[in-house]
């Protein structure tokens, strides 16, 4: 049966900046207040997709969020234009303009948790939006979120959309970023792997002290539920409440998967053990064999991989069934890192290859290749299924790299998200956007 893992990248939006709204994640606080380039963002993630297409990956891409949000800061108590509002949020508060001028829809890691239909109860391809309600800035993505996820997967004989769950701290949901399949083949049932930093209800399971655990034991389990997944293809772990306090705010910061290959930290989980072997277990019996790759912490220190972001790697399978790793610059900076990673290319291991990419842009936001993209398995009739004007081609790639050149700017301060032009030229951007990939009307000023 012919199926594919395909990735779809979050494009970056307009209002790209360092606001240093995410506590608990060390790259976006020590940035925070810098001069970012939404243009130079948006262009880089584009030449990571086109690279990823050129290569023979399928690829495709998901459209940013309309910002500043208007209707979130009139929730809050502005009034008046749309130009009023942000003018009087600008003066009167700030902080709550740059928190609903936040670009960081970018992270498409984020947006939502994806069963494969060979996992799920119904035989389709199942998708709940993630609340994200740990942070006030992303939690108000979700909305715009189900309407474009559902404007690209359309089809329901093939796609099942789910809403966000209970925006609460019980449900704490961060998406994908704690979430990872293992498949002998991406048309055949998987082991799903739910990361969580804490649990809401039961009190043995231990937190972190410094930072915030945004994923819970009971949002994992509820999605799970609502896609019909059997215990037999589920795996929960913890996430090691010390990493979480050094900056590990999610699972993908961690330790990533693909296939039958989990590449982690040594710290990276509780009770690491029972966690592998259970993995091993139920991928054996649905005919796969799991391999573990461990770095270990004297090869290469958490904060190593926090600054690095070594595991904010895309790991892709090549043609040849070796894999490859997708890395940012950083890891090459990083002398530790770089050294383990040329001795793990040279070993008679699963991964083969490393290829690095600038996105300095975004890894200052604290996010690096992982985090721009979402793996979603699909068959061929599935995939013949989803909205073409989402799917990378080269005319796409060049249409956009247009229209990025068209409607950005070159750089962008807090001081200018106060500027009503700004959201102008956000939905005029947007407006064409909808247009390029065919996606309707999806934005609220689409909508109202």
């Amino acid at each position: 049966m012919t199926a594919y893992e395909m990735n779809f990248d979050g494009l970056v939006g307009p209002t790209h900046n360092y606001g240093g709204l995410s506590y608990g994640n060390v790259a976006s606080q020590s940035n925070s207040q810098a001069v970012s380039s939404p243009r130079e963002a948006a262009l880089q993630g584009l030449t990571k997709m086109k690279a990823l297409m050129d290569m023979g990956f399928k690829q495709g891409v998901l459209a940013p969020q309309e910002r500043p949000d208007v209707a979130a800061l009139r929730a809050l108590g502005f009034s008046g234009s749309d130009a009023e509002v942000v003018e009087k949020a600008a003066r009167q508060a700030p902080a709550l303009l740059t928190a609903c001028s936040s670009a960081s829809s970018m992270w498409t890691a984020n947006a939502c948790t994806v069963s494969p239909s060979a996992d799920t109860f119904d035989g389709r391809v199942h998708f709940t939006a993630a609340n994200l309600n740990c942070k006030f800035h992303r939690s108000i993505e979700h909305p715009t979120t189900s309407r474009v996820l559902a404007a690209m997967f359309a089809d329901e004989r093939h796609f099942a959309h789910h809403p966000a769950l209970p925006p609460v701290a019980q449900f704490g949901d961060e998406g994908a970023a704690n979430h990872t399949r293992f498949c002998k083949s991406y048309g055949e049932a998987g082991v799903e792997f739910f990361v969580f930093g804490r649990s809401a209800f039961d009190a043995r399971f231990p937190a972190p002290q410094r930072y915030p655990a945004r994923q819970t034991l009971e949002a994992c389990q509820a999605v799970a539920r609502l896609h019909g997944l059997g215990d037999e293809g589920v795996v929960y772990a913890q996430q090691n409440p010390a990493v979480i306090d050094q900056g590990v705010f999610h699972n993908d910061v961690i330790a990533v998967g693909n296939g039958e290959v989990l590449f982690h930290h040594q710290d990276a989980f509780l009770d690491t053990d029972r966690v592998l072997a259970e993995l091993h277990d139920k991928l054996n019996r649905r005919g796969g064999r799991f391999r573990a790759v461990c770095v270990p912490r004297d090869a290469v220190s958490v904060e190593d991989a926090v600054q690095s972001y070594l595991f904010n790697s895309q790991l892709l399978t090549r043609a040849d069934g070796n894999m490859l790793l997708i890395v940012p610059d950083e890891c090459r900076q990083n002398e530790r890192v770089w050294q383990y990673l040329s001795q793990l290319t040279s070993e008679d291991g699963p991964i083969r290859e490393i290829k690095v990419f600038d996105l300095k842009q975004s890894m200052q936001n604290g996010g690096g290749p992982a985090c721009l993209r979402l793996r979603v398995a699909l068959k061929e009739a599935e995939f013949k299924a989803v909205n073409p004007g989402v799917v990378m081609t080269p005319e796409l790639h060049d249409t956009l790299v247009a229209w990025v050149n068209k409607h950005y700017r070159d750089s962008l301060t807090e001081a200018d998200l106060g500027d009503p032009q700004l959201l102008t030229e956000c939905r005029t951007a947007l407006d064409e956007l909808t247009g390029i990939l065919k996606l309707g009307s999806v934005y609220p000023f689409q909508i109202d």
